[in-house]
This record gives C-alpha cells, sequence and structure tokens, in this order.
C-alpha cells in the first residue's frame, strides 16, 4: 500500500486559501458606510458598539450604528456578499450560532418550538404555512404535532432546506430570500401563515423581506415575526458578550416600534406584540462563553496564518475543560429564572409580532 505524504498544517490547502484570500485585509467584504440610517433616513447616526468575530474569531471588527431617531440598529459598514459568504462559512450547521451545548439545548428545543406553534391555534387549522428562514425544518416539525392537516413549506437561503424536505420536515423547499421578487411572485398569495423566526436580523433588506412576506400571504392570513429586542436589559448590561448583537452575522436589529409601524402602513393589523413569552434564557451564559474563549489559547482554524504551538493546544484543551461547568451552570441557572425574567419589563430578550393581512 502507498504510503500517504505528510502535509505540513502551514501547508494546508485551506490555510493557504484563506491566507490568499486575507492577503488583502478585510475591509473589501464591506460595502461602503452610510451616513444615513436605511429605515427612516435619518442622518443623527451613532455607534452602539464595535465588535470582532466572537464566534469564529476570523480577522475583522464590526460596527453597529442606532439611528437616534428611530432607534433602528444596523451593521455599518455593511458585510456585502463576498463578506457574508466569508463569515458564514465553517459554521457547524448543527450549532449555526457555535452556542454552549445546554444553551443551545434551551434554545431550539422541540417543546420550545411546539409552544410557538401553539400560538396559532386561535385561528384555526391553516391550511398552508410558510416557516422563513426554515433551517433543518425544525420548527414545521415540531409544529406538524399541532396542525397535523397543514402543509407545510420552507424557505432558507441556504441549501439546508433541501435535507429539511428530504427529512419529511417540509413539503417544498425553497431557497433564498421574500425579497427576491422572481420567489415573492412564484408564491403569491398561497399560504394563511407565513412564520419568521429571528429571520429578519439577517437579512440585508429586512424592509423588503416583509413586503415579500404580505405578498406570499393570503388575504386575511397572519403573520408571525419573533425578533431579538435590542432594547432588553440583557443586551444594555452584556454590549458586544449579547448573542443578540450576533457580530458579524446580524445586519439589523429592529425595535418593536418600528415592526408594528411597517406592518400598519402595509395594511395589516397588528394583534398581538409579546415581550415576555419570547424569552429565551441563556444570554449570561452564552456571554460568559464567548469571553472565555476569547481568553483562552487561539483555537487552530485555517484562516490563523500559523497553527498554534502543541503546549498552546493542550493548554486550551485543559481550560475548556475546567471553565465548561461554570457555563453549563449559568445556563441552568438562567434557565431555572426564566419565568421571573418573562415577568419583570425590560428583561426579555426577545418580543414577537402576530399580524393579519387585510383584505383588500
Amino acid at each position: 500500500m502507498p504510503s500517504v505524504p505528510y502535509a505540513s498544517p502551514v501547508r494546508d490547502p485551506r490555510r493557504i486559501a484563506y491566507a490568499a484570500e486575507l492577503a488583502l485585509g478585510t475591509d473589501h467584504f464591506h460595502e461602503p458606510r452610510r451616513e444615513d440610517c436605511p429605515w427612516c433616513g435619518s442622518a443623527r447616526l451613532c455607534t452602539r458598539l464595535r465588535a470582532p468575530d466572537l464566534l469564529q474569531h476570523k480577522p475583522g471588527v464590526f460596527v453597529l450604528d442606532r439611528c437616534r431617531d428611530c432607534g433602528h440598529i444596523f451593521q455599518n459598514p455593511r458585510l456585502g456578499p463576498a463578506g457574508l459568504a466569508f463569515y458564514h462559512r465553517d459554521h457547524d450547521e448543527t450549532d449555526p450560532e457555535n452556542l454552549p451545548d445546554p444553551v443551545l439545548a434551551l434554545r431550539r428545543s422541540h417543546r420550545r418550538h411546539r409552544a410557538d406553534a401553539l400560538l396559532m391555534r386561535g385561528v384555526g387549522e391553516p391550511e398552508s404555512w410558510l416557516d422563513v428562514g426554515t433551517g433543518h425544518g425544525n420548527f414545521p416539525a415540531a409544529a406538524k404535532e399541532v396542525f397535523p392537516y397543514t402543509s407545510f413549506d420552507g424557505l432558507d437561503p441556504t441549501p439546508r432546506v433541501v435535507r429539511a424536505r428530504a427529512a419529511g420536515h417540509v413539503e417544498e423547499a425553497h431557497i433564498g430570500h421574500l425579497a427576491d421578487p422572481r420567489i415573492a411572485r412564484r408564491l403569491r398569495g398561497r399560504y394563511d401563515v407565513v412564520s419568521i423566526f429571528h429571520h429578519l436580523a439577517h437579512a440585508p433588506d429586512p424592509r423588503a423581506e416583509l413586503r415579500g412576506a404580505l405578498t406570499v400571504l393570503r388575504p386575511g392570513g397572519y403573520l408571525l415575526v419573533e425578533l431579538p429586542d435590542p432594547r432588553s436589559a440583557f443586551a444594555l448590561l452584556l454590549g458586544k458578550w449579547w448573542p443578540g448583537h450576533g457580530q458579524p452575522r446580524h445586519l439589523h436589529l429592529l425595535p418593536p416600534a418600528n415592526l408594528r409601524a411597517e406592518l400598519q402602513a402595509a395594511g395589516c393589523t397588528v394583534l398581538v406584540t409579546d415581550r415576555r413569552s419570547p424569552h429565551r434564557p441563556g444570554d449570561l451564559a452564552a456571554a460568559l462563553a464567548l469571553a472565555l474563549a476569547r481568553l483562552l489559547p487561539p483555537d487552530d482554524v485555517p484562516w490563523r496564518a500559523v497553527p498554534p504551538r502543541t503546549p498552546h493546544r493542550v493548554l486550551r484543551t485543559l481550560l475548556s475543560a475546567l471553565t465548561s461547568p461554570l457555563v453549563d451552570a449559568t445556563a441552568l441557572v438562567e434557565h431555572a429564572l426564566a419565568p421571573l425574567a418573562r415577568r419583570i419589563p425590560g428583561l426579555s430578550n426577545g418580543y414577537r409580532v402576530v399580524a393579519r393581512r387585510d383584505t383588500a
């Protein structure tokens, strides 16, 4: 059997490819900086925060600006298509937010998805439902237990939705954004319910995404939107470490008032604005995990020009094992205190809006 030549980590093909991609730095990944708010057009902007890539530790610094007039928060300068592709690449598809295990379990539990579906029990059994940003289709898979006769379709920017269809989680799989007029026209008026869970934060144009969602809704259909709340106490307390800020992947953070006003202007009746039940425990644990990962010796990742030495790798493994129980314990305490956090105004880290598209 022929021997396989040893490949030095420094000559690893992925490391070489990343070195070539980063030869010009990271500025070319960004679009030109905006001097006005993309939501209301105001020029009264201030810097909310600056943050590195706290998830994968790829090079670059990202700025979130806040509009002093409407409160809209947006990445400025925004990543362009090449930048989005670069910073989204290499995420673990089973854990796209790279959260610690206990936080991931609390945030993405089957029971959580089922509870979200139960919100729509009051409107009867929908005939058809589109889940936007569905990923692997975990929400439709759970929602089928609540609405067994509803046809669930999925839309996602990535091919994960195709695998969701193969797994039987959705009946039809669509790749792309509702902001794409071709997709919106093809699906025009097909759905009784459209759900958008935390997807608008990733959308380059959330207003166009909302217009597309209303296009595919039938008159009298319902839109269910959930987003991280940038005005929550956790966002203000944790700053760049708050998972909802999510740099560099989150491009927009919409205050509830802006979302409500946009839907009303588009001819919808806002039925529910819920700032309590959408709270997802785990912010403190995730922030602790991100901070500890930042302090640990660097991991061996292909976008680092030189791999860490063996003592550094051993030290990282040892320190990770020692600090992991602290993160786990923090997550469990947050989960136990979640009912209290939902009852105290301002502590919930998310909000939900349910609106009806009025008949013409």
